[in-house]
């Protein structure tokens, strides 16, 4: 039996440059990079050395804090460098890849015939206890505990995001049983989102909820908050699609596949579309040939959330889509006026914006200047979640661990404010603000 949610509150921004249903293979790299900073808050113990031979899946490194929690090799191939900045901190780890892929062979498991123990163990050796998260403090989730619930959005809201089903199509029976798989490491329920008709409806095991309604209807910090809000002391999990049937795919193969189909979207992209590709793929070989002009911005993600990369970068471990905006480089005359050649998206009404419902090229320019944070009423109508933004962002900046925990510190991550960061006329970084606070509520709370 399914729930019907509808979100009001938020704002669907429309841009030009979206992905078509298409696909087709990537461009392979011959360097691929995994990035241990992908993984907030762990301290990488590196398992491999440089020059070592590595196949896909096997171990490159381990968290410090538990030696079980591995972190495995996208590809198979010669460890080509470890990449160190200040104090020595791990920032890459560099592999030449081979032309074909050679699999670490975990043994293929049935996840109805294993224990929670089982489960747990098979995906912390094989590299995918990596892609569990855990909410609060947006951080991956501890195998010691245990979860009240494991939540997975089927969808995405977010401008120019890929289209979830579509990413999915051909691994719908590794999508079931990494389900399966999930259900066994949790006492409570595994909660899906959808939104309209697809195979995601008919998904055994889970609790159903279709959803409607603006970004960020789709953010799985939404859906938690109005379908099972998170109390003191409690943990929930999180786990992307794609990632679900990666881990879906170890249990019926037994290797660890690193594969995602991937946008390649924006308004700077010669053909938006589809691509197969691997986490950790060089950024340069995913856009080569394929953009409209020079003068523009890479983003792993998407335009809200994902962050600036160059061409001498690599895809992350959680993307699922790569953003080409134009750059915002240039000068806008006059720029608060609305006029035909001036014409911007915006949620004031002193553009008219608000008139239109076409698609918008958006370059990086931020339109203005930080300057003081003042009670606008703004936030509220982006956000969702039942709590008050700019009252908690105002104790975040100030480290009042008290307010921040009666404001609902513990029941966002920063993607929740990423719509506050677009709307914000005082210009501040919302987002930033708030990994900062869950990272003092880590330290001083834990």
């Amino acid at each position: 039996m399914s729930t019907d949610i509808k979100i009001k509150k938020g704002l669907t921004i429309k841009l030009k440059g979206t992905a078509s249903k298409e696909i087709e293979p990537a461009s392979r790299s011959k360097i691929y990079t995994i990035y241990p900073t992908d993984f907030h808050n762990i301290v990488p113990k590196l398992t491999a050395k440089v020059g070592e031979y590595v196949l896909a899946g096997q171990s490159l490194f381990y968290a410090k804090s538990n030696k079980d929690m591995k972190f495995a090799s996208p590809v198979s191939g010669i460890v080509k460098d470890i990449v160190r900045g200040a104090k020595r901190r791990i920032l890459a780890i560099t592999i030449q890849a081979e032309s074909k892929d050679k699999f670490k062979d975990f043994g293929k498991k049935t996840p109805s015939n294993l224990t929670g123990a089982q489960v747990k163990q098979h995906l912390l050796e094989s590299g995918c206890w990596a892609f569990i998260n855990q909410r609060p403090y947006d951080t991956l989730a501890n195998p010691n505990d245990t979860p009240k619930a494991i939540f997975v959005s089927g969808f995405d809201t977010a401008p120019l995001a890929a289209d979830t089903v579509f990413t999915l199509q051909g691994k719908e029976e590794a999508f079931q049983v990494g389900i399966d798989a999930l259900t066994k490491l949790t006492e409570g329920k595994v909660h899906l989102s959808v939104q309209g008709k697809s195979f995601l409806n008919d998904i055994k095991g889970v609790s159903l909820h279709r959803v409607s309604g603006k970004h960020p209807a789709g953010n799985v910090g939404v859906q938690i908050s109005k379908i099972d809000p998170i109390n003191a002391g409690e943990r929930v999990w999180t786990v992307k699609a794609q990632d679900v049937a990666i881990i879906g795919n170890l249990f019926l193969t037994g290797n660890f596949d690193a594969s995602r189909i991937i946008a390649l979207a924006g308004s700077e992209v010669k053909n938006p579309k589809y691509y197969i590709t691997k986490i950790g793929n060089g950024i340069a070989d995913f856009v080569a040939d394929k953009l409209a002009s020079d003068n523009v911005r890479i983003i792993n993600g998407n335009p809200l959330t994902g962050i600036a990369v160059k061409t001498t970068d690599s895809i992350g471990f959680y993307n699922n889509e790569v953003t080409i905006l134009p750059e915002g480089n240039q000068y806008r005359f006059l720029g608060w006026m609305p006029f035909k050649d001036n014409f911007i998206h915006s949620v004031s009404r002193t553009s008219l914006s608000f008139l239109s419902n076409k698609e918008y090229t958006l370059n990086t320019n931020l339109n203005g200047e930080e300057r003081a944070f003042v009670v606008t009423g703004e936030m509220e109508k982006v956000m969702p979640i039942d709590i008050y933004p700019m009252q908690l962002l105002k104790a975040t900046m100030l480290g009042d661990i008290e307010k921040m925990e009666n404001l609902g510190i513990y029941e966002v991550a920063p993607e929740d404010f990423a719509l506050v960061d677009y709307i914000c006329t005082s210009k501040i970084e919302a987002q930033e603000i708030i990994r900062k606070g869950l990272d003092l509520m880590i330290e001083e709370v834990g």
